[in-house]
C-alpha cells in the first residue's frame, strides 16, 4: 500500500532543496532561460541528459522521466510557454507552464555552477482552462474503471451535495482509512478516555510509506506524534500501534458508524493477507464475522509473517476485496465529523495540504488525507474558505485491470477545489 508521500496531490519527480524562501528574492538571468527551455523538456523534445544534473538523472531515468511528460500531456495538450515565473532564491523558482488546455504548477530548482543543470523538478498540480464544475464531472464519468466523486457545503446537519457522480457507491480506500483512526482518537480524546500527550511504545513494524518502521523497537512517542506521522505522511506502523491502542472494536465502531467497512485491517495484516493466497481467498469470501475469526486465528501467522514490500509488483491485487471502503459521501460525513472534533485534530489533518499551494492559500484551511495503492487512488480534502464557510471534496478512481493516472486525478481534485475557492 502506497501512502501519502506517494500518492497525494504533488508527483515528486526529484528532491528540491529545502529552505526558506527569500522575501523579493531575484533570479539569475539563467533561471528564466533554463525555465523557456523547460517547455521543449516537458514536450519529449529537449536535450535530457544536458538538462538535467547527474543527481537527477540517477533519481529520475530519462525513460521514467518520458512517461511523466507523457501523462501530463494526455491530459493537457502540448506544452506551449513559461506563463508566470515567481523566483524563490537566486536559482529556483515557481512557474506556471502554459499547455494547450490548462496549465501545470512546476517548482525548478538549478545548480548555482556552471552550467546550472536541473537539479530539481516538482510538478504541484494540473488545471484546465475556462473551467467549470461541469467539464470536471465529464472527466470523472470519462476516466476508465470506476470512479466517484461529491463536493459537499458543511453546516448545519448532513453534508449538502453542491456536486455528485457516483457519491453513494462504495470504493476502495488505500490510506485514506486512516480518517477512521484519526477520528475514533478524537472521539477518545474528546471523553477524556486518552490524551495527545500520552506516550506508548511503537508496535510491530509494517511496510512503508512512514519512518517508524526504522525505528528501534517499542521506541516511546505520544499519541499526537503517532496521529501526525500517520496523516501527514501515511505511516503505516503508527497506524498499526494507534489502530491497536485505541482497540479494534472501537475502531470498527467508528467506522461503521461513518459508512465505513469494517473490521478494520491493519495495514501489516492487510500486507499479509494479500501475500498469502489462501488468506487472500478465505477473506474475500468471508463474512463480516468470518473475517474477524480469521484474524484471530492467525493473528500469531500474521504477526511474524515476513512482509513482501513487492507483493503488488506495480499491478493492482485484489483491490475489491482486501482493502478499506466508503462512499464519497460517507468520507464528506467523515471530514465533516473531524471539522467538529478539536484543534489539535484539525492541525493534524492540516499538516500535509496535499495540493498545490496556490490552490491551498485561496483557503483559510484545508486539511487532507489521499490513499492508494496500484490501481487504486482517493483523494480527500476538509477546506474552510476565507469567508468562514467550510466545504467538503472527496473523489475516488480505482480499476483492477490496471494503474491509474496520478497526475490526471490529482488534476482533477485540485480543479474542483480551484473552482470552490472562486465561489
Amino acid at each position: 500500500m502506497r501512502g501519502l508521500a506517494l500518492w497525494l496531490m504533488a508527483l515528486v519527480v526529484a528532491l528540491l532543496p529545502v529552505g526558506a524562501v527569500a522575501q523579493g528574492a531575484v533570479a539569475d538571468p539563467v533561471l528564466r532561460t533554463k525555465a523557456d527551455a523547460l517547455v521543449a523538456i516537458l514536450d519529449g523534445r529537449g536535450a535530457y541528459d544536458a538538462y538535467f544534473a547527474a543527481s537527477f538523472r540517477d533519481k529520475v531515468p530519462k525513460a521514467q522521466f518520458a512517461t511523466i511528460v507523457e501523462k501530463l500531456k494526455a491530459t493537457l495538450g502540448a506544452p506551449q510557454k513559461i506563463e508566470s515565473l515567481t523566483a524563490t532564491s537566486a536559482w529556483s523558482a515557481n512557474l506556471v507552464v502554459g499547455y494547450e488546455r490548462g496549465t501545470a504548477s512546476v517548482r525548478l530548482a538549478l545548480d548555482p555552477g556552471a552550467p546550472h543543470a536541473a537539479t530539481g523538478l516538482l510538478i504541484t498540480g494540473t488545471g484546465a482552462r475556462d473551467d467549470s464544475l461541469a467539464k470536471v464531472e465529464a472527466e470523472f464519468r470519462a476516466l476508465p474503471g470506476a470512479s466517484g466523486f461529491g463536493l459537499y457545503a458543511l453546516g448545519e446537519g448532513k453534508p449538502a451535495p453542491i456536486l455528485e457522480y457516483r457519491a453513494d457507491v462504495t470504493a476502495p480506500l488505500g490510506s485514506a482509512f486512516k480518517l477512521w483512526i484519526l477520528a475514533e482518537l478524537a472521539r477518545q480524546v474528546a471523553a477524556e478516555e486518552r490524551h495527545w500527550t500520552d506516550v506508548m511504545k511503537v508496535g510491530a513494524p509494517s511496510l512503508p510509506s512512514g519512518v517508524l518502521q526504522t525505528w528501534p523497537a517499542e521506541s516511546p512517542v505520544t499519541v499526537q506524534t503517532l496521529a501526525t506521522l500517520m496523516i501527514s505522511i501515511s505511516d503505516n506502523t503508527a497506524t498499526d500501534t494507534l489502530l491497536t491502542t485505541l482497540g479494534r472494536a472501537k475502531v470498527d465502531a467508528m467506522a461503521a458508524s461513518a459508512g465505513g467497512s469494517v473490521p478494520v485491517m491493519t495495514t501489516r495484516e492487510m500486507f499479509a493477507l494479500k501475500g498469502d493466497p489462501a488468506l487472500m481467498k478465505a477473506w474475500a469470501a468471508g463474512s463480516v464475522d468470518e473475517r474477524r475469526a480469521l484474524l484471530v486465528d492467525n493473528a500469531v501467522k500474521i504477526a511474524t509473517a515476513k512482509l513482501d514490500p513487492s507483493v503488488f509488483a506495480g499491478k493492482p491485487v485484489a483491490i475489491d476485496s482486501v482493502e478499506w471502503f466508503a462512499s464519497p459521501s460517507a468520507m464528506a460525513g467523515l471530514l465533516d465529523r473531524l471539522r467538529g472534533a478539536d484543534a489539535t485534530t484539525r492541525a493534524v489533518l492540516a499538516v500535509n495540504a496535499g495540493v498545490d499551494p496556490a490552490i491551498a492559500k485561496r483557503f483559510g484551511y484545508v486539511g487532507f488525507k489521499g490513499g492508494g495503492e496500484p490501481g487504486v487512488l482517493t483523494l480527500n480534502y476538509l477546506v474552510q474558505a476565507k469567508d468562514g464557510r467550510w466545504y467538503a471534496a472527496t473523489g475516488n478512481w480505482h480499476r483492477a485491470d490496471d494503474g491509474v493516472n496520478e497526475v490526471r486525478f490529482a488534476g482533477l481534485m485540485g480543479r474542483a477545489l480551484a473552482l470552490l475557492a472562486a465561489r
